[in-house]
């Protein structure tokens, strides 16, 4: 068989590609994640090298859905190839090596910048394209002070480019169940408590290299998740550094990404909540929004009982 060995539009080779792919699969097995994920990404990784085609002429004539389609290849994988034939860095890799800068990432987009993107990372806790292009959609990004329609438009423009989407495909994935996420938080947390963890070294506020990050790879179902605590300059300013934990999960439409925090004001103050889906964990809770600090909600049954239903 020929290989195709002309780079992409990032200087990346095929064999190149297949490499990196083979980087996360190795930093995934040492820090014990499933061994079915293990195998899918070095699976991928001999399909690419394997590959006649350029990985850039798939993308072309086929889209996202021409990589999808190849043997052992699925969805995440299929993004994870684009991001590399594009861009020549993995966010996946970065993460697993503690190298990950969200900022740069989003500040690659243009009408963003850094200073923007420093604002979404820290209110909107977005460190991924797919998770920027569907708060571009779902109206999260208006919320970032100084975003008109005018940038929203352009920023959309440029994703739909970059990401060869027609439509905010994240937008019909059904997201996980609050139940779910806080769950997987719980494991991250009481495993990491007790001592159970592997650690990495993450390059961002960490200048003598030291190994204190835990991470944690785990799954429900078939979902496979990442869970780490937050390492922004947000988290490290108000030291939640060891509270705000960030979970990550491979969708069959993008990364999606949650943050549990422990909350600190209101009805929910002192559980653990999801960011961005408080509802849920007011019905989670069995809280009612207008209670006083975590008072339960209570059930017909008990107001017939005292005489208040």
């Amino acid at each position: 068989m020929i290989l195709a060995t002309r780079p992409t539009a990032a200087g990346l080779s095929n064999v190149e590609i297949a490499a990196r792919l083979d980087d996360v699969a190795n930093l995934l097995e040492e820090q014990a994640a499933n061994q079915y994920r293990v195998q899918a990404w070095h699976g991928g990784a001999a399909t690419v090298r394997n590959l006649a085609r350029p990985v850039p002429d798939v993308l072309r004539d086929e889209g996202l859905e021409g990589l999808d389609r190849l043997p052992g290849i699925g969805p995440a994988l299929a993004r994870a190839v684009r991001e590399l034939a594009d861009t020549g860095r993995l966010s996946t890799l970065e993460r697993l090596r503690g190298e990950n800068d969200p900022v740069a990432l989003l500040a690659t987009v243009p009408g963003i910048g850094h200073t923007f993107a420093e604002r979404i990372r820290d209110e909107l806790g977005i460190e991924s394209l797919e998770e920027l292009e569907l708060a571009a959609h779902d109206g999260r990004l208006l919320l970032i002070d100084g975003m008109g329609t005018k940038r929203l438009a352009g920023i959309r423009d440029a994703l739909a480019t970059r990401l060869r989407t027609r439509r905010p495909r994240a937008a019909i994935e059904t997201l996980p169940a609050v139940a779910e996420l806080l769950d997987v938080d719980r494991e991250y947390r009481e495993r990491n408590a007790a001592g159970e963890l592997p650690t990495i070294a993450p390059r961002r506020f960490n200048p003598l290299g030291e190994r204190w990050l835990p991470i944690l790879h785990t799954t429900r179902g078939e979902r496979h998740y990442t869970a780490l605590f937050s390492n922004t300059p947000t988290a490290h300013r108000l030291r939640r550094t060891h509270d705000w934990v960030v979970i990550y999960l491979d969708g069959r439409d993008a990364e999606r990404q949650h943050t549990v925090v422990t909350e600190r004001r209101g009805p929910l103050a002192g559980r653990r909540v999801v960011r961005g889906r408080e509802s849920g964990c007011f019905a989670h809770y069995a809280v009612v929004k207008g209670d006083s600090p975590a008072r339960p909600r209570k059930s017909a049954r008990s107001l017939v009982a005292t005489g208040r239903a």
